[in-house]
C-alpha cells in the first residue's frame, strides 16, 4: 500500500467504494427494518459557525497571509492555496499544537448540538461532506465530543509530516462535474455513499442535505422530490440556487428548507419524520 493510500485510511473514518454515480430514483416506500434517514452535512458555516480554513490564518505573522499565496485560490479548487498556507505557517514557526489549539476554539453553530442530541441514531445516519480537511474536522469533532456520531466523514486528507508541517491532499480528482472543484464533487460522494449503503441492505426513505455554499449545489441536485435540501439563510447557496435555475435551467427537486440554526433543521425533521426524533 502506498503512502497516499495509508494517509487516506488513517484520516478517513470510512471510505465508500465508487460503485456508480447514478442514484436510483427515490419513491415514497413503506418503512421496514432496513429503512433509515440520511442527513448529510457540510462542515464550515454549517456544523461550525466559522470557516476553519480562514480561522487558521490568525496564526500567520500579523494574522495576514501574503497576497501571492491567497491568489493561488481558483475555480479549480482550494487545496493548492491551503497547502501553501500551511507551508507558510510552518516556515513561520507555527507548530502542530498551535494549529490544533486554534481549532479547539471553534464552536458549533447555534442549535447543532441540540439537533444531534435529539436524533435517534438507530434510525438516522449522519455524514459530513466537506472541502475542509481531515485534521481540522477530526479535532473539532473530538474536542466537542461529537466524533462518534458520524457514520462517515468525506473530506480532503491531511496529516502532520515528520517536520510538523500540515500536509494536504485532494479528496479525489474529477473532471465530470463542472459544478464542482476538481478535488471534491460532493454530489458524486453523496451518490456513491447511498449506493454503497444500498448494497449493504440500507435504504434511505428520506435524505436531507444541509449546507451554505455554492459547492453544496451539486449534491442538492441529486436529491429527489421526497427529500429535503437545507440552504443556510444569508449565505451564497440561497441565491445560487435561484441563479442556476434561471440561467441554466438546473432546478432542485427536493423541498427547499431555509435554516439559520440547528433548531430550524430539527423542527423540519420533526415535521417530516417525527419517528426519528427521540421521545
Amino acid at each position: 500500500m502506498n503512502n497516499e493510500a495509508l494517509n487516506r485510511l488513517r484520516w478517513r473514518r470510512s471510505i465508500c467504494s465508487s460503485v456508480g454515480l447514478l442514484r436510483l430514483k427515490a419513491h415514497p416506500i413503506q418503512m421496514s427494518a432496513c429503512d433509515k434517514v440520511l442527513l448529510a452535512f457540510d462542515f464550515d458555516h454549517t456544523i461550525i459557525e466559522v470557516n476553519s480554513d480562514y480561522h487558521v490564518r490568525k496564526l500567520a505573522p500579523g494574522g495576514v497571509i501574503p497576497h501571492e499565496i491567497v491568489a493561488l485560490h481558483s475555480d479549480e479548487g482550494w487545496t493548492k492555496c491551503m497547502a501553501e498556507i500551511f507551508r507558510y505557517l510552518h516556515e513561520n514557526s507555527v507548530k502542530p499544537k498551535d494549529i490544533l489549539d486554534c481549532m479547539s476554539e471553534v464552536e458549533f453553530t447555534s442549535g447543532m448540538v441540540e439537533l444531534f442530541e435529539n436524533l435517534n441514531m438507530e434510525k438516522v445516519d449522519i455524514i459530513i461532506i466537506s472541502d475542509a480537511n481531515s485534521v481540522f474536522i477530526d479535532h473539532i469533532l473530538e474536542t466537542n465530543g461529537r466524533k462518534n456520531l458520524f457514520h462517515s466523514v468525506f473530506t480532503n486528507p491531511a496529516f502532520f509530516d515528520e517536520n510538523g508541517r500540515l500536509s494536504l491532499e485532494g479528496y479525489h480528482v474529477q473532471d465530470h462535474c463542472t459544478l464542482s472543484t476538481k478535488n471534491l464533487c460532493k454530489g458524486q460522494i453523496l451518490e456513491d455513499f447511498i449506493t454503497a449503503r444500498r448494497l449493504d441492505g440500507i435504504k434511505y426513505s428520506l435524505v436531507g442535505y444541509i449546507g451554505d455554499g455554492m459547492n453544496d449545489f451539486c449534491p442538492g441536485l441529486k436529491l429527489s422530490e421526497v427529500d429535503l435540501f437545507f440552504p443556510r439563510q444569508g449565505f451564497s447557496l440561497v441565491k445560487y440556487i435561484q441563479k442556476m435555475e434561471t440561467e441554466q435551467g438546473l432546478k432542485v427537486r427536493a423541498e427547499l428548507c431555509l435554516w439559520n440554526t440547528g433548531l430550524d433543521i430539527l423542527e423540519k425533521i420533526k415535521e417530516k419524520r417525527p419517528d426519528v426524533i427521540k421521545s
